[in-house]
């Protein structure tokens, strides 16, 4: 599903998927097979193909609509329901990733509008963001919050490690990577808020006008925002 998804960004905007892979430093091989559903990205692959093909994590999980995959009540509602504007979204509706190496995104709800991504994120033992052990950046500010086991955080020089409980924030431009080193499945809240938001700042200072929906329109915009060599 995801691979599909990805393939059809890709066509819909006809670019080839040799100009992708090259875009984004991976072989045309192993992106034929992410689009094929024959393997799973990495995050910090999928955090680049989301950026080259301009698309959002709703985009990416078949989410059209404010709709899809919850329930929004009504304008006026009846008794025992659920405030307007509040979303309800069962477990058996979360939309779920599943990325290589063993670490899985669960979409949690979000109200319509909000420049925030929200999700249940599970990493298996020996599991991290980069199959690589590449430090990867990404706009927006990150918060998280895990809820059991164990995970470590490496940034450029410094290393720390969030046990049951512990919580952090930080601006996603910063060089980062999440590695599992127990030998437990670490369980955490994350919510990425301001990424639409920095990118359009980043593009009107770049001076090309209207931001809206814009994404990288190369290689280096692409490597320089989500990827330490």
């Amino acid at each position: 599903m995801l691979g599909a998804r990805l393939r059809a960004a890709r066509e819909a905007q006809k670019v080839s998927l040799r100009s992708v892979a090259s875009a984004i430093g991976v072989s045309p091989s192993l992106l034929s097979q992410i689009e094929n559903g024959k393997t799973n990205p990495s995050v910090d692959t999928l955090y680049a193909l989301v950026q080259q093909l301009g698309i959002s994590v709703d985009a990416m999980l078949g989410i059209s609509g404010a709709g899809d995959g919850a329930t929004i009540t009504a304008a006026d509602p009846g008794a025992g329901a659920e405030p307007a504007g509040t979303i309800v979204q069962t477990l058996a509706d979360t939309p779920v990733i599943e990325m290589e190496n063993g670490v899985r995104w669960e979409r949690l709800a979000v109200l319509p509008g909000q420049d925030a991504e929200a999700l249940r994120v599970t990493y298996q033992p020996g599991a991290s963001s980069s199959v690589e052990g590449h430090l990867m950046r990404h706009l927006g500010c990150e918060h998280l919050v895990i809820v059991s086991g164990e995970l470590l955080v490496r940034f450029e020089g410094e290393e720390v490690v969030l046990h049951e409980g512990d919580s952090m924030a930080f601006d996603s431009r910063l060089p980062h990577l999440f590695v599992n080193t127990a030998d437990r499945p670490a369980l955490g809240i994350w919510y990425v808020l301001g990424r639409q938001a920095q990118l359009e700042h980043e593009h009107l200072e770049a001076g090309h006008g209207d931001a809206e929906g814009v994404a990288p329109n190369s290689a280096v915009d692409v490597m320089r925002t989500f990827r330490e060599p």
